[in-house]
């Protein structure tokens, strides 16, 4: 519920500038493109319906050279995923040092995200805990386990009313 109400904040908020330096990379032009320039997914509380239900699905958004991957081929097949897709694989940061930078980013802000940086950071927390769950080395499973845990408190942050 917290998040449906999250959303109709953030719709109201449109008209003022987003940070872009959360994501530097949606401001790349990407695949011969235009109108994938800072793409978003969620642009209704039926488009965050939707996301829940692909990631309810299995949705996996593998490394930095990897396809996102959704099992269930109705879901991957709607016309809306293609932005996902660009999302989860151009501007997302897949990289420990990049999500590193992003965390000591979001740590030191003090006014709420904007709708896209918000998605962004919940599909991030998403691939960092996908990761972990895939990480083998106890370093690795440390330093990713404080990756998600401080984009879990980014998140909290922002849904908590100030």
């Amino acid at each position: 519920m917290a998040l449906v109400r999250r959303v109709e904040e953030v719709k109201s908020s449109r008209g003022r500038s987003a940070n872009t330096s959360l994501f530097p990379a949606a401001h790349r032009i990407r695949r011969e493109a235009y109108s994938l320039i800072n793409p978003t997914f969620q642009r209704s509380v039926e488009d965050v319906n939707l996301l829940f239900e692909i990631l309810l699905a299995g949705m996996q958004i593998e490394g930095e050279d990897n396809a996102m991957l959704i099992p269930d081929e109705e879901l991957a097949s709607l016309r809306s995923v293609e932005k996902l897709d660009v999302i989860c694989e151009d501007v997302l940061p897949k990289r420990l040092s990049d999500i590193r930078r992003l965390t000591a980013e979001l740590a030191g802000r003090r006014q709420r995200l904007s709708w896209q940086e918000f998605e962004r950071t919940v599909l991030t927390l998403v691939y960092a805990a996908q990761t972990l769950a895939g990480s083998s080395s106890p370093q690795q499973r440390e330093a990713w386990t404080e990756a998600v845990l401080q984009l879990f408190r980014a998140v909290q942050r922002d849904l908590t009313p100030s």
